[in-house]
């Protein structure tokens, strides 16, 4: 374990944040520091805090505690992440016998300073109750795995000597503050505090000193592992040998719409009746192998190494063997079965704690003998905090295994930490967005049209695999959009390659897990009379304006049915099916054969509850960032026969229409997440966005 203090860097916290204080400037780098190395904390796990001094409202001088805040985590936390509470108002309570929850918060809340700051972490009377100036909270891997063991004491003693507390694990909150508080009265001199099945607690008079015995303490614990490990744990190695990198990949594309459907939740909420799922899956080799053990089975089956992680990832992980892996009706069976073990999970153990509010019964992280991790999540966020920490569950749970005898709460412990509503609350209360679960893939992405399609199916919360033949506007298009981080996939593909359409679903399934939204946006356009058509031309308009659409509509109806739970499919046809133009026949006949596939792919896939709608676009310029190609293409054909400039065009096109409204692409996108969000039992429709045209109206 790298201790990574830097003099020059604490000096430039304390610089950065020097109006928060030296204290806390000082705070906030070695919070930092722990929060750089996931082996010690995870994705707002752990806690820090600090002990000074502030001025009140009559201008005293008072003592507070400022300690982490709910939903700052520590790698990129800052002094608002440390909210200030009255110190001595929590040292009261130390007094007490007994305090509920309720009362706890009531207390912490009330001796904020600023009323409007995030809620104090749960261990903050713990923090209060010590007498350092600072003290350190982590979750450190290597103290789970000498902690997760018949009798932990054991390891720890033999790993840090005597100069550390042990006690049992002890629920969070009052209790867990009196008992360490009580401990470390009995036993000043001890530099640390280990909590079974739970973390390590430091402390010091500077955050360097506390920060230091951290890291100190951690590394004589790796030190130790590895002397009785012998280095990787012999379930990491890969014997049996997991599959080659890239049949784990192929394996992933075909088994991940399938276990995505079958964790879907069934729901009238939902987008088309489900509560959708995306993916995060890991393939490292340690990971790959650990399923193929004789002993990976039970170990997906025990509770988790810290009960921190079981409102992120569940207590248990679905065990898939490689027949499961291979059979999608067998892995829909055991999704089943984890999903009946759960409910008696909850009326066992957790039924009494949270009445009528089980969780749902889904499997958030699988494990897949010879492939890796997945993890599953309404949110593209919330699968890679599952799978982060699944990912450091699996290596610690196999060191722990080599060790000794890997051992975790109790279904009753684990339960109460599961539905204690100041865990639960971590979790937040806001509404996904209205597409959030949904995966939807849109060709001819990087056009005008595509990105407008692309930037608002972001917006209302949807994964997007965004394809396009052209690589270069496709990246541009890739950072165009980098704000929206995890749900953001691209794939350069040409679509009238039958191989690379088969590729780009397989590559959507293996980033999201499948697909639920289909979009097939590419087109190409040409100018010229029937008299003058050159038939290679006509047949090149032909191939990726109809041919291509059908492959990839061919590939939407695998997926679907792989997923069973439904879809849509948006095709964006033209005006110009029932209103086109001289010279652009190519084009307009293309589109009409594409609409027409649609038409006849409603009605075939109607069976799998998959709506088939159809836009009509007309006259979509796009703008300077990302100009339309079809434009390009038949523009200056269009203005020369009305002896018109470019604005003139567009004006000609605007005022054309019965609404005199220019089209831009995000009205066609806005049609598209109309059609996605599959609000009515609408299939084999057509909507025109074109401002109005009444040659154009379907009939």
């Amino acid at each position: 374990m790298a201790n990574l203090w830097n003099d020059d860097e604490a000096k430039c916290f304390a610089e950065q944040f020097a109006a928060a204080g030296e204290a806390v400037a000082a705070r906030v780098y070695t919070s930092r520091l722990l929060g750089r190395d996931p082996t010690l904390v995870l994705h707002g796990g752990g806690n820090t805090s600090v002990k000074t001094t502030c001025q009140d409202m009559l201008g005293r001088t008072i003592e507070v505690l400022c300690v982490k805040g709910s939903g700052w985590d520590l790698v990129d936390i800052e002094p608002p992440g440390l909210p200030a509470v009255r110190l001595e108002a929590l040292r009261e309570l130390q007094q007490l016998d007994q305090l509920s929850d309720a009362d706890m918060v009531n207390v912490v809340r009330g001796a904020l300073l600023d009323s409007e700051a995030p809620n104090p972490s749960v261990e903050a009377l713990l923090h209060a109750f010590l007498p350092h100036r600072f003290v350190d909270h982590t979750h450190a891997n290597a103290i789970l795995a000498l902690t997760d063991q018949p009798d932990p004491e054991v390891h720890v003693r033999r790993a840090l000597g005597d100069s550390v507390l042990v006690l049992p694990w002890i629920m969070p909150g009052f209790p867990l503050a009196k008992a360490v508080a009580e401990a470390y009265a009995a036993s000043p001199d001890c530099t640390g505090i280990v909590l079974a099945k739970h973390g390590l607690f430091t402390f010091g008079d500077t955050a360097k000193q506390s920060y230091d015995r951290t890291i100190e303490l951690v590394d004589q614990a790796e030190l130790y592992l590895r002397r009785a490990v012998g280095g990787l744990p012999a379930m990491l190695l890969g014997d049996p040998a997991p599959l080659p990198m890239a049949e784990r990949q192929a394996a992933l594309a075909r088994v991940l719409p399938a276990l995505r459907g079958a964790c879907a939740v069934k729901s009238e909420r939902g987008v088309g009746g489900f509560d959708r799922v995306v993916v995060d899956a890991r393939t490292e080799d340690d990971l790959a192998a650990f399923g193929l053990h004789a002993q990976a089975r039970k170990l997906c089956l025990s509770n988790p190494i810290t009960p921190d992680h079981v409102i992120r990832t569940k207590a248990h992980y679905l065990y898939l063997a490689p027949e499961a892996v291979a059979d999608p009706s067998r892995l829909r069976r055991l999704v089943t079965e984890y999903e009946v073990a759960y409910r008696r999970y909850y009326e066992a153990s957790a039924e009494s704690i949270s009445p009528n509010h089980m969780h749902s019964p889904k499997p958030v992280v699988a494990v897949l003998a010879g492939v890796g991790i997945v993890a599953l999540h309404r949110t593209a966020q919330g699968a890679r905090i599952a799978a982060d920490i699944a990912a450091h569950t699996v290596r610690v749970k196999a060191t722990s295994h080599a060790l000794g005898d890997y051992v975790a709460l109790t279904d009753d412990e684990l339960a109460e930490m599961e539905y204690w509503p100041l865990e639960v609350q971590k979790l937040g209360k806001k509404q996904p967005p209205e597409l959030a679960g949904q995966v939807a893939l849109v060709t001819g992405a990087a056009g005008a049209i595509g990105t407008g399609i692309v930037e608002v199916l972001l917006e209302r919360g949807a994964c997007v695999f965004a394809t396009d033949i052209d690589g270069d506007r496709l990246q541009k298009l890739q950072s165009q959009f980098a704000s929206f981080g995890l749900r953001v996939g691209t794939h350069q593909a040409d679509l009238t390659d039958a191989a690379a359409v088969d590729a780009l679903f397989a590559a959507c399934a293996a980033q999201f897990g499948g697909v639920d939204c289909v979009v097939p946006n590419a087109g190409i356009a040409h100018v010229s009379s029937i008299e003058d058509m050159d038939a290679e031309i006509f047949a090149r308009v032909l191939e990726v304006n109809t041919t291509a659409t059908m492959r990839v509509l061919q590939a939407a109806a695998r997926m679907f049915r792989r997923q069973q739970t439904g879809g849509s499919i948006v095709l964006q046809a033209s005006k110009n099916v029932f209103a086109p133009g001289a010279r652009f026949g190519a084009y307009s006949a293309s589109k009409a054969a594409a609409l027409q596939l649609a038409r006849i792919a409603a009605m075939e896939l109607a069976e799998q509850s998959v709506r088939v709608n159809v836009i009509n676009a007309d006259a979509v310029f796009g703008d300077e960032q990302t100009p339309s190609q079809l434009w390009a293409e038949v523009g200056p054909d269009r203005m020369r026969a009305r002896g018109l400039d470019e604005q003139q065009l567009r004006d000609f096109y605007r005022e054309r229409s019965l609404l005199k409204q220019p089209v831009t692409a995000r009205h066609v996108g806005e049609a598209v997440a109309w059609f996605a969000s599959m609000r009515t039992p609408t299939t084999g429709a057509v909507l025109p966005v074109d401002g109005g045209l009444p040659e154009a109206f379907p009939r």
